[in-house]
C-alpha cells in the first residue's frame, strides 16, 4: 500500500465551493487530511456583507473529511485579520505529527503565525491563494510594502499551489522560483453542476413561465454580488444599447441574480426606462442556481476586480458561452476569445454591447460556443486539483513513501 502524507489544513471556514473538493482529496489513499478551521459563521448562517443579506449555504460544508473547529478568543461571527482571535493550532500541529501545513491565503494573523510554527516544528508548507497583479491594491504605499514583505514571507513557503494562469505569474512577480509553483486549478463541482443543468432542462419552460418570460425571447444572465467593483452597471448600460431605438425594450431579456449595494440605484435605472424586460431575481443558493445557468443564453461578469469568477466556472457547466471582462482572473484559463466567448476591456460598455448583440442575434454561434465551454471546463476539474496537490507534497516532502 502506498504511505500517505499526512497534510493539515487551514482555512478561515468552511466555504462552499471547497466542500466538495476536500471530500475529494479526504478520498485520496496517499493523502490522510485533517482541515482546520477558524470558524463556524458559515455553518450557523450570516450575514454576508457583499450580498447585504443573511446567507445559509444549501450544500453540505462538513461532510466526508475530517475537521476541527479552532477554539478563539473574541468574536468569531466576522472575518478580519484579527478575528476570530484563533487558539490552540501549534498544538494541533504538534500533537498531530503532519509533514505539511497547507494554507489558503496570508490574510489573516493565524495563518501568517501557523507559518512559522510549521517551520518551527520542522513541517513543510504549502501556500494556495487568490492573488493577482490586476487585483492589486492601487495605493502606492500598500503596494511597496508588498514589495518589501511578500518576497520575505514567500521565502518562508515550501510549495505554492496556483489556481490558475495569473496567479501563478503573481508569485514569479514576488520571485517565487517556477520550480516550486504546481498547477492546483480553481475548479468547482463539475458533476454537481452538469448534472443539475441536465435535470433543469427538462423543466426550462416552467421556470421561464414562473419568471413571466415570453416564449422564444434570449436571456443574458448576471449571477454575482450586485457590488460597484464587479460592475452590474455597465452590463445594464451595454444592455440599453440593444434596444433599437433607446426607447423600446431589447428583445433579450436581462436577469440579475444577487443582491449587493448596487440593487436600489440599478433599479432605480430601469424604473427610469419603463421596461420590464430586466428582472432582480435576488440571492439565489447554491442547489437554485443551475436553473438559472441553464435558462440563459448567455452568462456575464463585467467585474474590474475579481479574483478569480468561480461563477464563470459554474454557468460553463451548463453550456452557456460567457463574457467576461479583461480584469477577470479566470479569463486566461477559461474564456477563449471568439470561441466559448468574450473578454472585453473593463468599463468599455460598447464593446460588451457589441459582443452581447453578436451573441443574442445568432443562436447558433451561442450554442456552438457553450458546448466549447463545456469541453473546456470539462477538463478543469477536481482530478486536476487532486493530481497538482501530490505534485507539490512529492516535492515538498520528497517521493512517496
Amino acid at each position: 500500500m502506498s504511505a500517505r502524507y499526512r497534510v493539515a489544513y487551514l482555512v478561515s471556514h468552511p466555504i462552499q465551493y471547497q466542500a466538495p473538493l476536500l471530500r475529494r482529496i479526504a478520498a485520496c489513499p496517499e493523502i490522510d487530511l485533517t482541515v482546520f478551521f477558524m470558524s463556524d459563521l458559515s455553518v450557523r448562517g450570516y450575514r454576508d456583507p457583499g450580498f447585504g443579506t443573511r446567507v445559509q449555504w444549501d450544500v453540505p460544508l462538513l461532510d466526508g473529511y475530517r475537521y476541527e473547529f479552532l477554539p478563539a478568543l473574541g468574536p468569531r461571527d466576522r472575518l478580519s485579520f484579527w478575528w476570530p482571535l484563533s487558539r490552540r493550532l501549534r498544538h494541533f500541529l504538534r500533537s498531530g505529527r503532519f509533514d505539511v501545513l497547507w494554507v489558503h491565503g496570508y490574510s489573516h494573523n493565524v495563518t501568517l503565525r501557523a507559518i512559522l510554527w510549521a517551520k518551527s516544528l520542522g513541517m513543510k508548507v504549502l501556500l494556495r491563494g487568490e492573488s493577482h497583479l490586476m487585483s492589486e491594491t492601487p495605493s502606492p504605499a500598500k503596494r511597496q510594502l508588498k514589495k518589501a514583505v511578500l518576497p520575505g514571507l514567500f521565502r518562508l513557503i515550501d510549495g505554492f499551489l496556483a489556481i490558475g494562469t495569473l496567479n501563478r505569474e503573481y508569485y514569479i512577480h514576488y520571485g517565487v522560483p517556477e520550480h516550486k509553483i504546481f498547477m492546483m486549478p480553481y475548479a468547482v463541482d463539475n458533476e454537481f453542476f452538469q448534472k443539475r443543468a441536465g435535470e433543469a432542462r427538462m423543466c426550462r419552460e416552467q421556470l421561464r413561465a414562473e419568471l413571466g418570460l415570453d416564449p422564444g425571447r434570449p436571456v443574458i444572465l448576471y449571477a454575482s454580488k450586485l457590488q460597484r467593483h464587479k460592475r452590474p452597471g455597465d452590463l445594464l448600460e451595454a444592455y440599453v444599447k440593444l434596444s433599437p431605438d433607446g426607447a423600446l425594450e431589447p428583445r433579450p431579456y436581462l436577469l440579475f441574480v444577487g443582491d449587493g449595494e448596487e440593487q436600489r440605484r440599478l433599479e432605480e435605472r430601469v424604473r427610469a426606462l419603463g421596461w420590464r424586460s430586466v428582472l432582480f431575481l435576488g440571492f439565489k443558493n447554491q442547489s437554485e442556481l443551475p436553473r438559472y445557468y441553464d435558462l440563459c443564453d448567455v452568462f456575464v461578469l463585467p467585474s474590474a476586480k475579481e479574483p478569480w469568477g468561480l461563477v464563470v466556472n459554474e454557468a460553463m457547466n451548463a453550456a452557456k458561452p460567457v463574457v467576461v471582462s479583461d480584469r477577470v482572473g479566470c479569463a486566461p484559463d477559461l474564456v477563449r476569445d471568439g470561441v466559448n466567448g468574450f473578454v472585453f476591456p473593463v468599463g468599455n460598455i460598447g464593446a460588451l454591447a457589441e459582443r452581447l448583440r453578436r451573441l443574442t442575434e445568432d443562436p447558433e454561434l451561442a450554442r456552438r460556443m457553450g458546448e466549447e465551454s463545456l469541453r473546456i471546463i470539462d477538463k478543469w476539474n477536481f482530478d486536476a486539483d487532486v493530481q497538482g496537490l501530490l505534485e507539490a507534497l512529492d516535492y515538498v516532502v520528497g517521493t512517496r513513501r
